[in-house]
């Protein structure tokens, strides 16, 4: 029997225009192919200027990003960072990065994000926290407004990781511009991507650039080879740049066929015993980067996952909270139960921006079998 056609969970979809094949030659044709260069730079200033901001350095990974928005926030060894548990070990490895502590912070059923009143008690417990970083988990936005007027009642500094959000709107403002530092991710799995990379966006251009001088080995000015600061090799190479300036070409294209992805399935499984959705909120316009399902019945995550992959079709557990994760378990988290019953109870379905009304109607199918069983 012939195997069914596979239908991926997420993955790179190129522009039907080819632009980014446009900017890969040009490197190529002036031999632009280095860490450096004018796909780099351009792609800083598209990037920037797409989302709102002054300043934006293109950076190896969105983990990158996040290593060097907490280097500028000035977090060095002791300080407390305070971290979503409900997120991917990227946002969380940096603290370490630094020599710094991680403190985890539950979700909220409202945005399945940080929960502000988590975050009221945590500054309780730990008055000097340094900085947050808050997560806008599969595109949803957190709610920023609570958390920065928190944040800045304790001085504490507030890093976005939108590594799942490029695209989404928070009351009419881009998730990564809000707080003090912003970053992005263009893995293969993204909403765009550019193989493999990131970006650190600000409205302090000054702390941007010192960003890039680390990413670029702290090399100083000087004829020679000379380091006074400890550096990274972090910076995007000029090829992947131009791969990520075609992207961006289409991220309204990608924003709205992912959004579409979500409402197909929330039609196709809506007045289905024991299943939920991802949060919307009025004041929140998602990317919806992946589509989420919660359920509450007898059919548990697994069953969904199995039947999928029996078909040929790939689907993800949630996020496996931080604070659950044998490499943290030594340190704190203020709650923890949303983030685990989200974890518990939530799978990813497939949602490519190549798929099909077909291919949605496949994965639909066979959640709502198993669902009528």
């Amino acid at each position: 029997m012939q195997e069914k056609r596979r239908i991926y969970l997420a993955s790179p979809h190129m522009s039907d225009e080819g632009y980014e094949m446009q900017y890969i030659q040009e490197a190529f044709d002036t031999n632009w192919i280095a860490p450096l260069g004018k796909n780099v730079d351009e792609f800083e200033k598209e990037l920037a200027a797409k989302v709102g901001t002054v300043a934006a350095a293109a950076l190896s990974s969105g983990t990158a990003a996040l290593h060097l928005a907490l280097k500028a926030a000035g977090v060095g060894p002791g300080d407390i960072v305070f971290c979503s548990t409900l997120t991917f070990s990227g946002s969380a490895n940096p603290i370490l990065y630094e020599n710094a502590v991680p403190v985890f912070i539950d979700s909220d059923e409202e945005t399945w994000n940080m929960s502000p009143d988590r975050l009221e008690e945590a500054f309780r417990k730990y008055p000097n926290a340094k900085a947050v970083i808050v997560v806008h988990l599969y595109g949803l936005a957190a709610d920023m407004d609570r958390i920065i007027d928190i944040c800045k009642r304790h001085n504490a500094v507030v890093i976005e990781d939108a590594a799942e959000s490029l695209g989404t709107l928070y009351k009419g403002r881009h998730t990564g511009t809000i707080g003090d530092y912003g970053v992005y991710s263009f893995n293969g799995n993204k909403i765009i991507t550019t193989s493999g990379g990131g970006m650190l966006v600000s409205r302090n251009a000054e702390r941007i650039a010192k960003a890039r001088f680390w990413a670029t080995q702290s090399r100083d000015p000087a004829r020679h080879y000379q380091h006074s600061e400890i550096g990274y090799n972090y910076r995007m190479s000029n090829v992947v740049a131009g791969i990520g300036r075609g992207q961006l070409k289409v991220l309204e294209r990608r924003v709205e066929k992912k959004r579409y992805i979500f409402e197909y399935y929330r039609k196709a499984l809506a007045g289905l015993e024991g299943v939920g959705f991802m949060p919307m909120n009025a004041w929140n316009e998602p990317n919806c980067w992946l589509s989420v399902i919660t359920l509450s019945g007898r059919v548990r995550p697994l069953d969904v996952m199995l039947a999928l992959e029996e078909e040929n079709i790939e689907s993800r557990p949630i996020w496996k909270p931080m604070h659950l994760q044998p490499v943290f378990e030594k340190y704190d988290v203020i709650g923890g139960e949303v983030a685990e019953r989200l974890f518990e109870n939530g799978v990813c379905l497939p949602s490519d921006t190549k798929m099909t009304d077909e291919d949605l109607e496949r994965v639909a199918g066979i959640v709502r079998r198993l669902l009528k069983r």
